[in-house]
């Protein structure tokens, strides 16, 4: 396992590779956990190599004190990359090498998908991610590249990206790891106190819920019970709850056949913003 700083450096090392070898990408912000390894055991399995890029990045955060407190654990992520077995290379990169001069988002439109959920609550949020994103991939130029369906809208943004930077290179969504209480696992989650990750639990059992009583409740029915859930709870505040199609993101308000959709959530447990989603069918 070899750590690197500068994209150069990185790339003496992976460029006698390419051609000949299949090189994964999973990028992070560190504060790493099992749903991270769960990434890195998959990039392992279906490549020659994986690059683990840690960056918390300043752009993609509208909120300069989410920013701040954001948690940052650099060796205990290496200790923890070094418990699985393969060949895993470390990217952490400094903002401003990494963006080459000035740390601004470029602008990109991303059509509709932009404006739902995340994009509603987090001005600019999606320009980040989309740059920091063509950044790390045209520094990397991976074979396959791997994001977790926690931030199933990150995910369909980020294929939004590939097409629109012309990139070569293959995205791969895997499922949400979860804590035994069904917590989507999160490095937020290690702001939370010992109450409001007990609490917080309340989001993947909602959802849950919901995917049960999908089948036989209309949307605006599914809609009130989930406010109702959330109000009766004082540990937990509701910022939203979308039912939206699959593919468009667009908020669903009454079912249509050969459609596919997932619910979404995002709440405050205090400070402390988290988000899930499930599929319905």
């Amino acid at each position: 396992m070899k750590v690197f700083t500068a994209a150069g450096k990185l790339n003496e090392f992976i460029d006698p590779l390419r051609g000949t070898k299949k090189i994964g990408l999973i990028p992070t912000m560190g504060a790493l956990h099992e749903g991270h390894l769960s990434l890195v055991e998959r990039g392992l399995e279906e490549n020659d190599l994986v690059v683990v890029s840690i960056f918390v990045n300043p752009t993609q955060f509208d909120n300069a004190g989410d920013l701040k407190k954001y948690p940052r654990t650099l060796d205990a992520d290496i200790a923890l990359l070094k418990t699985l077995k393969g060949t895993i290379l470390i990217f952490v990169p400094e903002a401003v090498e990494l963006y080459q001069g000035t740390v601004v988002s470029k602008k990109y439109n991303f059509g509709s998908l932009e404006n739902e959920m995340e994009g509603k609550h987090r001005k600019g949020h999606f320009d980040g991610v989309g740059t920091v994103v063509n950044l790390l991939f045209r520094a990397i130029l991976p074979t396959r590249a791997y994001f977790g369906e926690k931030d199933f809208q990150q995910l369909q943004i980020v294929k939004k990206l590939v097409e629109i930077e012309k990139l070569s290179v293959d995205i791969i969504g895997c499922e949400i790891v979860r804590e035994d209480s069904g917590l989507a696992m999160s490095s937020r989650n290690k702001r939370l106190s010992a109450t409001q990750k007990e609490e917080a639990a309340l989001i993947s059992k909602t959802l849950k819920a919901v995917q049960k009583d999908f089948r036989k409740k209309s949307i605006h029915e599914l809609n009130t019970f989930v406010k109702e859930a959330f109000a009766s709870n004082p540990h937990l505040k509701l910022e939203y709850f979308e039912i939206a199609n699959t593919k468009t993101l667009k908020t669903a308000f009454r079912k249509r056949k050969n459609s596919s959709y997932r619910a979404f959530i995002a709440a405050f447990a205090g400070e402390v913003r988290l988000i899930d989603n499930m599929a319905l069918k």
